[in-house]
């Protein structure tokens, strides 16, 4: 049986308060499984952004519940949220938001040690994690050096570096031209695959969707499942 990795559960998010009140997530649920790619699309304002703060543990939901990995992070203290995000999620921004100053082993190592785990261990991992992006011969160059697809791929390696239960991407295909895009998008899909882990991509590359095992439309901060089985990845 297919572990589920994600849970969101009749999830609301509302900011303010009376005639003033603004719905970002309306009663919004998915389920997201191991192995399992998932693109959510939809209009500037629909919700996408408080979506994937709430899954990624950013933002506490004004009701509903949130699963990660079977754990119920709904009421977890802001400490206990951070906690989760360095052990069970990975993120991936339209923007690497690699930090200038460290290499891209650094990067990686950086992580690491945020989550308690540093070493020769580490190291090697980190090594092996950049080997399988393509960036081993780079992992001694500063962000300034690299290409976007480069820095692209560091973010991807720094991603999984705490072997994350759920990858989170954001537009991870906005600075990049469509070959390059599309070769970021493969790569997180065959991870996932490979990993057993699960991934939401947040997107408007309507040309990335085919990677994706399903799709899911947000519109005022509702979900609805737009089409199912979408080229499912073996």
């Amino acid at each position: 049986m297919m572990v589920e990795k994600l849970v969101l559960e009749n999830v609301n998010k509302v900011y303010g308060e009376g005639e003033a009140a603004v719905v970002a997530l309306n009663n919004a649920s998915l389920r997201v499984k191991e192995g399992e790619f998932v693109a959510v699309v939809g209009p500037s304002g629909s919700g996408k952004s408080t979506f994937l703060s709430i899954a990624g543990a950013l933002l506490s939901p004004s009701s509903g519940r949130i699963l990660i990995n079977n754990r119920d992070i709904t009421n977890l203290s802001a400490r206990e949220m951070g906690y989760v995000r360095l052990e069970n999620l990975g993120f991936i921004f339209q923007a690497s938001n690699l930090v200038p100053y460290l290499t891209v082993l650094e990067q990686l190592l950086l992580v690491s040690k945020l989550g308690a785990h540093s070493g020769k261990k580490a190291e090697q991992k980190a090594k092996e994690l950049l080997e399988q992006v393509g960036l081993l011969h780079r992992l001694n160059h500063y962000p300034e050096k690299l290409s976007g697809g480069e820095r692209q791929r560091a973010a991807i390696a720094r991603a999984f570096m705490n072997n994350p239960e759920v990858i989170l991407a954001d537009e991870p295909t906005a600075s990049l031209d469509s070959k390059r895009g599309r070769a970021i998008v493969e790569m997180i899909a065959d991870e996932v695959k490979s990993r057993g882990k699960a991934a939401v991509m947040v997107t408007h590359d309507e040309r990335v969707l085919d990677l994706c095992d399903r799709i899911v439309t947000i519109k005022d901060g509702a979900l609805y499942e737009k089409q199912e089985n979408c080229a499912f990845r073996s």
